[in-house]
């Protein structure tokens, strides 16, 4: 841990009061929370993605945890998330499949391993796992904490603790079951199951002893006001990691609309938010996930002030940033990977600062452009 005491000089006294806050993991109140959401996206928010990266520093230093996800199983679910393209209501032309083998869940975890991952995490659609499921999943989790010794995490939907404590003994390091926005909003998004039963999921993760993984999806329809409910949700939960996402409407969906407060998402709003969920879960693991690259744009390097975890590779349904870009991103803020082990070979000149070079494009050299290269004394041996 570092301390950000010597460097609140400059900031107004209602910032440096939230930083000490933060340092100390005291949440901000409703009424300076919606202070911070309801104005000017503009308005102060490089002071205040100061003040968020300060306490970001305080508990995660300058590191970023990376992290892989692997879709272990897809579509065919009975439930109705209105932002799902696994819903029974969607039309999304996804690719459906059953659980993957073993071995093919081993191959996805040796390239995490292998990309830099800090932590290897897969995900079932569906309700809730069966035992089969538990079964097939407690073997591969065993086998991957065995063979590559990298943090795992699962989302399997809803999870009782019996099943739970069968995931923790097997090696589980956390469970993720995503909140996705306030209680109070909750049933415009999905009718078929309820907010209190992913609530007594995340209840039956942390009874087993297992981290708890729980975030948002921002772009709903929802209002500062369920922003600030599902943070102080994940507060009260102590969930160790929360990812805020950002919708990706998918054509076939039923919630394809991205709006907060009534208005479109824009990179103010996205990092504004990020902050917030900074200053009400000081001490988590907070991750920029789905949608960064398409609503964070140019703001994702002054996302990692806030947030010190992303996602390379894609996500559930929908591609994402490759390793190589995800790592220049992070080297560019001025942080660093935080590896599972020492950092592979591949990334090591992105990570030493080094020069990337042009491409020339492959394309066949016409004869006139071939005449002035010889005149210049050029000419290549392949023309």
């Amino acid at each position: 841990m570092t301390t950000a005491t010597s460097e609140m000089n400059g900031l107004d006294e209602r910032l440096a009061r939230i930083v000490a806050m933060g340092i100390a993991d005291e949440a901000i109140d409703r009424e300076t929370a919606r202070m911070l959401l309801d104005g000017d996206p503009h308005e102060d928010l490089w002071p205040l993605v100061h003040a968020a990266g300060l306490i970001r520093r305080h508990f995660y230093g300058d590191l970023v945890r990376v992290h892989r996800l692997n879709n272990v199983k897809s579509g065919a679910c009975p439930e109705d998330c209105g932002y799902c393209g696994q819903s029974k209501d969607s039309d999304a032309p996804i690719q459906a499949y059953k659980l993957q083998s073993k071995d093919s869940i081993l191959a996805e975890a040796a390239q995490a391993k292998a990309s830099g991952a800090f932590r290897y995490c897969m995900a079932l659609a569906g309700t809730g796992p069966t035992d089969s499921e538990i079964d097939h999943m407690v073997d591969c989790i065993s086998e991957v904490k065995s063979k590559f010794g990298l943090e795992t995490c699962l989302s399997a939907g809803l999870m009782d603790e019996s099943k739970a404590h069968r995931l923790k003994a097997a090696g589980l390091d956390r469970l993720n079951h995503n909140l996705n926005t306030s209680e109070s909003m909750y049933p415009e998004i999905c009718t078929t199951h309820t907010y209190a039963q992913r609530v007594e999921t995340l209840h039956a993760a942390k009874s087993a002893g297992l981290g708890v993984c729980s975030g948002i999806i921002v772009g709903m329809g929802e209002t500062s006001e369920d922003i600030i409910e599902t943070a102080l949700a994940l507060r009260e939960i102590r969930a160790e990691s929360i990812p805020v996402n950002f919708l990706l409407p998918i054509e076939g969906n039923r919630v394809l609309d991205v709006r907060h407060n009534g208005a479109a998402l824009t990179p103010a709003v996205c990092l504004r938010i990020l902050c917030l969920f900074r200053l009400i879960n000081p001490s988590a693991e907070l991750r920029m996930a789905a949608g960064r690259e398409q609503h964070l744009r140019s703001f994702q390097s002054a996302a990692l002030e806030p947030a010190n975890s992303l996602f390379i590779d894609g996500y559930l349904l929908t591609k994402g940033s490759g390793v190589e870009s995800a790592m220049q991103l992070i080297v560019d803020a001025g942080m660093k990977p935080e590896f599972d082990g020492p950092a592979p070979k591949g990334l090591r000149e992105i990570l030493d600062g080094g020069t990337a070079y042009a491409t020339i494009k492959d394309e066949k050299l016409s004869e006139p452009k071939l005449a002035k290269l010889r005149v210049r004394g050029v000419e290549s041996k392949e023309c």
